[in-house]
């Protein structure tokens, strides 16, 4: 099928478009790579589907999941989900700080809204501070994380002191 496969080149460089503006500014510059074992593309609902060991990278971004599914609206990318035990996500924000990285079964990321949405067993890692719950909602404009759990174990947060200066 080659008209799916220039479909599927189209999508990727539709995906390039995606606002990340907080992320470093080369990021969205840069050009999207995906892998994976197979993709499938339902044109009607904006849909992309990748399935089987996939790896997407865009600059400092990078997801790793069993499946991905990119949704597009009006040819701009809204949502981008991960799943997979356990699906990653990691990103540098400013070129000097270190990667900030995510775990959970599913990750949904909202290109819009720059949001990152963590469910079940969740793990975000902000260096030096770590956060660990069912669900947890990263805001990245706001630089917000919300933690919460219905399991007994709860939320775990981990906050380390800022070294000080000598």
């Amino acid at each position: 099928m080659p008209n799916a496969a220039i479909l599927v080149l189209c999508l990727a460089s539709v995906i390039g478009a995606a606002p990340l503006a907080v992320a470093e500014p080369a990021d969205a510059d840069q050009p999207i790579n995906i892998q994976a074992d197979a993709a499938e593309l339902d044109e009607g609902r904006g849909i992309v589907t990748y399935r089987g060991s996939v790896r997407m990278d865009q600059g400092s971004l990078r997801v790793t999941a069993d499946t991905m599914t990119i949704a597009l609206q009006d040819e701009q990318v809204v949502r981008i989900t991960a799943e997979g035990k356990h699906a990653h996500y990691q990103q540098r924000f400013e070129a000097d700080a270190p990667d900030v990285l995510a775990e959970a079964d599913t990750i949904v990321y909202h290109t819009q809204e720059e949001r990152v949405e963590l469910r079940g067993d969740a793990r975000l890692t902000q260096e030096p501070n770590e956060f660990s719950g069912e669900v947890i909602n990263y805001d990245i404009r706001a630089g917000k994380v919300d933690a919460r759990s219905t399991a007994s174990g709860g939320v775990r947060m981990t906050f380390k002191p800022a070294k000080p200066l000598q």
